[in-house]
């Protein structure tokens, strides 16, 4: 793997700091067409930190502090990756696994870790490509379905975490658009990175409420002193 695809946490003269957090995931940088160049102009703009999961998590071994101060710091996050059988990137879905813990991310929370709540208010937007092209997704297509319909497992994360689910940025048939077509889907991602929040669609889209998960929903964990095992 080149310098290019290492993890960027660059300063800024903005003392603000970035405030857009762009989680990139793609197994196979190198045979990437769009998603490659989408991270690097992501990488490009002060405002947003950019994580490229498969290069700082090779081992898979997430470091669950580190990614949660990274979305505190954060308005927008972004899940930026190709769809893999109808879904996200193993390592993407690990991550979501690893970091959005109950007590944190969503739920009650007890007195020690407080009310699942430090992802509330914020914007969650997934910027996404398919090999297959948009005719695919269609009843009568080898999908069988309308792309809308693969987006409710990533529309209900973001209101578990009372967070708002942005319009995708979706482009079809990565494989075998022509570099014309690639090149101002990026032009439009960069410009979106830099204009937000002050997108028009935004107007009317509301917060999302957070679904809370009451406590007697989660299975009581505790450490047998006896045995050191686990148990739920």
């Amino acid at each position: 793997m080149d310098s290019l695809l290492t993890t960027t946490e660059k300063p800024t003269g903005d003392t603000a700091g970035p405030d857009i957090y762009v989680i990139a995931a793609h197994p196979a940088w190198r045979e990437s067409r769009v998603n490659r160049p989408l991270m690097e102009a992501a990488k490009a703009l002060p405002r947003a930190q950019v994580q490229d999961l498969y290069s700082s998590y090779p081992d898979y071994a997430i470091d669950v502090p580190k990614e949660q101060a990274a979305l505190e710091r954060a308005q927008l996050v972004v899940l930026l990756h190709p769809i893999q059988w109808y879904s996200m990137p193993a390592l993407q879905k690990l991550w979501i696994d690893d970091v959005l813990t109950y007590g944190w991310a969503y739920g009650e929370g007890d007195e020690q870790s407080g009310p699942g709540r430090a992802l509330e208010g914020k914007d969650l937007w997934l910027v996404a490509t398919t090999g297959g092209p948009e005719g695919s997704y269609h009843p009568q297509g080898y999908n069988r379905y309308f792309f809308d319909a693969f987006l409710p497992p990533y529309e209900q994360t973001a209101a578990l975490c009372g967070m708002r689910f942005l319009p995708p940025l979706v482009l079809h048939g990565a494989h075998t658009v022509d570099r014309q077509t690639v090149t101002q889907h990026v032009a439009t991602f960069s410009q979106r990175l830099q204009s937000y929040p002050d997108w028009p669609e935004l107007e009317d889209l509301e917060q999302c409420a957070a679904c809370v998960v009451p406590m007697k929903d989660r299975p009581v964990e505790h450490l047998d002193a006896a045995t050191a095992v686990k148990v739920a």
